[in-house]
């Protein structure tokens, strides 16, 4: 039987840039489930620590909002997990460039790894943790608007970007910044037990059910790398969505052989043509969810769709909410 752990130290490393939700997230997270273990075990608590990690050997950072972090100390020994935080970034470009001159950063991870810490990437930090090379031919996760730039960037690595939280053995990647939390509570569950996970959760209003990136995802702020192909056929597909349209009339209208399209297709958008197709109908359907009154069925409609139980399903496997639930937890409300 294996014994359960009686404290979690979370070390977080910190840089310049780095985001400082990234870091007070976790570490109010952690002091709220230390205090409430206190409470519900007395002197038997389950303890639960966070210590800052500077890889140069620095006692302060400043972060992506201005702001200073001082008083870093170095570590007396190894924590249980490292975490990565997100960085700020204005582009793809400006991020991989970013994460790129983390060399400290990237080397001290490799090495913590090869000790024996868990190892887990936040957000964008999970760009970083890629670097490390800690992911190839691992299952992750990363902020869902960084997907296809990921896939590009990160071939070796299988991306699951729906997923809020994906664990491969020792390594743990989350989605966008409050993912952080569902990572989090996992630790709390894992160190004590689900009770105090769901009471922690309770007092920081999160939801600890949300399994899915997928009902937050908006095809419009995915930051894709751009190239006359991929234009061409986004560009197809949105103007065609009302029809049925095959792999060979899609490759015939962009100019290239079907097998070129196929390719193509997965290394953008990480599936097929028609896979995509699917996506965008799911993403017009979602946005007028948000913004009309049409019926379920008058949407479908626009959507290109006749069978509207077939496209429900469709929706609920796309975003793991039904059209109804979407509606009432998205639609834009006038105040």
């Amino acid at each position: 039987m294996v014994e359960r752990p009686t404290a979690l130290r979370l070390g977080i490393l910190v840089f310049d840039g780095v985001m400082m939700s990234s870091i007070a997230t976790p570490s109010d997270a952690l002091r709220v489930a230390d205090k409430l273990a206190q409470l519900r075990f007395g002197a038997n608590a389950p303890a639960f620590r966070t210590e800052l990690i500077h890889a140069r050997g620095g006692d302060a950072v400043t972060t992506s909002s201005g702001m200073t972090l001082s008083g870093i100390v170095p570590l007396e020994r190894d924590p249980d997990v490292l975490l990565i935080p997100g960085v700020m970034h204005g582009s793809v470009g400006e991020l991989l460039s970013l994460t790129a001159g983390l060399d400290a950063e990237i080397a001290l991870i490799r090495t913590m790894h090869l000790r024996g810490v868990r190892v887990a990437g936040c957000c964008t930090g999970t760009f970083l943790l890629a670097m490390s090379g800690l992911l190839d031919g691992r299952s992750a996760t990363t902020s869902w608007w960084l997907a296809a730039a990921f896939r590009q960037a990160f071939p070796l690595v299988e991306l699951q970007a729906d997923e809020l939280v994906v664990e491969s053995g020792d390594v743990t990647t989350t989605g966008g910044a409050s993912a952080v939390l569902d990572f989090v509570l996992r630790q709390i569950a894992r160190v004590s037990d689900a009770a105090l996970a769901q009471q922690t959760a309770k007092l920081l209003l999160v939801d600890p059910e949300r399994q899915s990136q997928a009902p937050y995802v908006s095809a419009a702020l995915i930051e894709k790398p751009r190239s006359t192909l991929t234009e061409k056929i986004e560009k197809l597909l949105s103007q065609e969505m009302h029809r049925a349209l095959s792999v060979r009339e899609i490759a015939a209208y962009v100019g290239t052989s079907e097998r070129t399209l196929l390719r193509h297709c997965q290394t953008q958008f990480g599936e097929g043509p028609l896979a995509h197709l699917q996506r965008l109908r799911v993403e017009r359907a979602k946005a007028l969810l948000e913004t009309s009154r049409l019926s379920f069925d008058e949407i479908v409609e626009r959507c290109g769709y006749s069978d509207t139980p077939s496209f429900r399903k469709l929706f609920k496997r796309e975003t793991s909410l039904t059209p109804a639930d979407y509606r009432e937890r998205f639609t834009l409300r006038a105040h």
